[in-house]
């Protein structure tokens, strides 16, 4: 029996459903602030070339101004030193963009800590309870801090010049590169790697770990208490920039309901 008919009828009986997972791109979006003489990105920014007057009487259209690494966003290999010789995000392998997710829940965790690091061991609690980790998929990181994604103050929580956001441990970042199959890593921070990984061994381990494996990073996500702990499909849309470090991108889920 063909795939594809089978999988649309599903979607028209709403027996899959679409989930999307992908942070609204505004002026107001939330950005990395990296501390001088670090360079920052840009805010994401609407400039109008025409709007139904005369400079254009019958469309509408914009430029948009934009970093990279701006909202929901792909970080691709060559992002980081480590992976400076792999895959720029239009080089990114389809099977990777659309690929089957599991999400790892820490919102207990994160609610009493906010600096709060996953280990290898709290990954492989979860591998006990819901099997292995997705052969060339993704391990999506739940804290639920897409709660606080509505204002810049909240979602980098800075305090005493630091910003107190959950993230990895250097051994679970080098774990989740060199031992498992997945493919890539998303969070719900405004990076894959904890507010002040700066201070941990090596810094920011796990840009510098899964990407220097080859694998991708995926951040800004929101909506991932929609998605079950096994069995969704990730969809990651990013613009294939020619040589870019990533791209902000349409991320959704593909996640089969009980109708």
């Amino acid at each position: 029996m063909p795939v594809l008919p089978e999988l649309l009828t599903a979607l028209r009986d709403e027996r899959v459903e679409v989930v999307d997972l992908t942070a609204p791109l505004s002026e107001s979006t939330p950005i990395l602030q990296l501390p001088p003489p670090f360079a920052n990105t840009v805010n994401f920014r609407l400039e109008e070339i025409s709007r139904y007057d005369e400079r254009g009487p019958r469309w509408y259209w914009n430029d948009i101004h934009t970093g990279e690494h701006v909202g929901t966003h792909v970080d691709a290999p060559n992002h980081w030193l480590s992976g400076k010789d792999g895959a720029s995000v239009d080089q990114i392998p389809l099977r990777t963009l659309v690929a089957p997710a599991v999400v790892l829940d820490a919102t207990d965790k994160v609610a009493g800590n906010p600096d709060f690091l996953l280990e290898v061991e709290h990954v492989q609690a979860w591998e006990a309870e819901h099997g292995p980790l997705p052969e060339g998929g993704w391990l999506l990181y739940r804290t639920g801090w897409d709660s606080r994604s509505n204002t810049q103050d909240e979602f980098l929580n800075v305090d005493d010049g630091a910003s107190h956001t959950p993230g990895v441990s250097p051994d679970c970042a080098r774990w989740l590169a060199e031992q498992t199959p997945i493919a890539g890593f998303g969070v719900e921070t405004v990076g894959t790697d904890a507010g002040r990984a700066a201070e941990l061994d090596p810094i920011f381990p796990c840009h510098d770990r899964i990407l220097g494996a080859g694998k991708c990073g995926l951040t800004q996500l929101r909506n991932l208490a929609l998605l079950p702990p096994t069995g969704a499909v990730l969809v990651v849309s990013p613009l294939p920039i020619v040589g870019g470090s990533g791209s902000p991108a349409r991320v959704y889920a593909l996640v089969e309901r009980v109708v």
